[in-house]
């Protein structure tokens, strides 16, 4: 896949952790990270060169990527997670009924708590969709859902582009 990477700046690198992407790739290669689990290297980064949480979780994906262990968009395991959201000028009960309300066939429960999150499993099983709701003030919220487990960039494009569209959808009917 010749997706464009996104992470921070050279910039943003340097000065939050004093080194650039090139040469943390060549910490990390001398460190034979690429023989390790993305856990480890955060682990070492954050413990032996005291990098913060965020920072070391970027730099090993960026790591993952540059090293071709991971794909853009993916996990170590290959798999690929979208996320979607939406801010909607009603109260988080009213968009979380609603999201539920409007949930389909494809979308079977795992969980939920009201007002909140819910989980689903989707269609065969296979993926999963995380939603979290956010109350942003009394007439306000935010829903924000992540598709997990998608089996390639296509797919996850295609999911990408059909959440995007379901939630506008959602919206639309608060649109003033």
């Amino acid at each position: 896949m010749n997706k464009q990477v996104n992470r921070p700046s050279v910039d943003a690198v340097r000065t939050a952790t004093g080194r650039e992407w090139d040469e943390w790739n060549a910490e990390l290669d001398a460190w034979d990270a690429t023989g390790r689990s993305h856990k480890e290297i955060v682990a070492w980064l954050m413990g032996e060169r005291g990098v913060g949480s965020w920072w070391a979780q970027s730099i090993t994906v960026a790591y993952e990527q540059a090293r071709g262990l991971r794909a853009p968009g993916s996990g170590r395991d290959g798999l690929f997670t979208i996320s979607a959201s939406k801010t909607v000028d009603v109260p988080v009960d009213e968009l979380y009924k609603a999201f539920m309300d409007t949930a389909g066939e494809e979308l079977r429960v795992r969980t939920s708590q009201p007002g909140r999150s819910a989980r689903f499993d989707w269609q065969d099983g296979r993926t999963r969709v995380n939603v979290g709701f956010t109350a942003k003030g009394p007439n306000k919220s935010v829903v924000a859902l992540a598709h997990e487990r998608l089996e390639s960039p296509e797919e996850a494009e295609r999911m990408k582009a059909m959440w995007r569209n379901r939630l506008t959808s959602l919206v639309s009917g608060y649109a003033g």
